[in-house]
């Protein structure tokens, strides 16, 4: 008698569906991505900045605020050790985006975690940390906004590098107001109790207070490991008399 195997096979068109649900799932970062690659594509121009390196730093060093740091700094002509070094530091926040997530990707492949952290964003953490809470999304689908997402800020940095010489400056257009705006989106769709909004306040004023102070660098990191140790003790707060009843 021939046993057959109960577990469902990935097929060709399960694969499709989840590449399909990947890109839909993008579609809120690919709206901020491609206006703010552009207005970067216009600055590295500006600065001087070749248009196969404009490009080629969207491809490998792929990080919106370290991008537009970079550019500002090589406009300063500043040594590379200095911009490396600036970058790296900017950079930092992705380990708390990673380990927060590393509990759900216990079963992954190292290859597969390679291309996962390559493609890890602030904007695509967002999306992927509520959608992780609920239930861990198949590969297609998580690979699919991942790649959409830097498709478009690929797309947009060129655009801003074809448009770079017919634009003076971006700032009337309000270009560099749209990962702002990005981010604000993102977490209202993340708010879902008032210790929520609570915990936004208090990480919001306590990053501007500490960029005020001079923590230029830091006052994102700083900010976040504070708030979200003062959003885990109010949910835990929160919850106890339900948990002892």
């Amino acid at each position: 008698m021939k046993i057959t195997s109960k577990r469902p096979a990935k097929t060709p068109l399960s694969r499709s569906l989840g590449w399909q649900r990947g890109v839909l799932q993008a579609s809120p970062i690919v709206m901020g991505y491609v206006p703010v690659g552009f207005a970067y594509g216009v600055l590295a121009q500006k600065a001087g900045i070749s248009p196969l390196n404009t490009v080629l730093m969207s491809l490998i060093v792929y990080a919106g605020a370290s991008q537009f740091i970079a550019v500002g700094l090589f406009a300063d002509q500043l040594p590379a050790v200095t911009i490396i070094l600036t970058t790296f530091v900017v950079n930092l926040r992705h380990l708390i985006l990673s380990s927060a997530l590393a509990p759900y990707l216990q079963r992954w492949r190292k290859s597969e975690l390679a291309a996962f952290a390559y493609h890890l964003t602030d904007e695509t953490f967002a999306i992927h940390s509520t959608q992780f809470s609920i239930e861990v999304p198949p590969k297609p689908a998580v690979f699919a906004l991942n790649i959409t997402a830097q498709c478009s800020w690929v797309c947009g940095s060129m655009l801003g590098v074809f448009a770079g010489k017919l634009i003076p400056d971006v700032r009337p257009f309000g270009l560099d107001y749209a990962l702002t705006a990005l981010f604000i989106a993102l977490l209202v769709l993340q708010i879902k109790h008032r210790f929520h909004v609570i915990v936004a306040l208090l990480t919001g004023i306590l990053a501007v207070g500490l960029l005020q102070l001079g923590l230029n660098r830091w006052n994102v990191i700083v900010a976040t490991v504070i708030g979200a140790t003062i959003g885990v003790t109010l949910e835990q707060w929160i919850n106890t008399p339900s948990s002892s009843s």
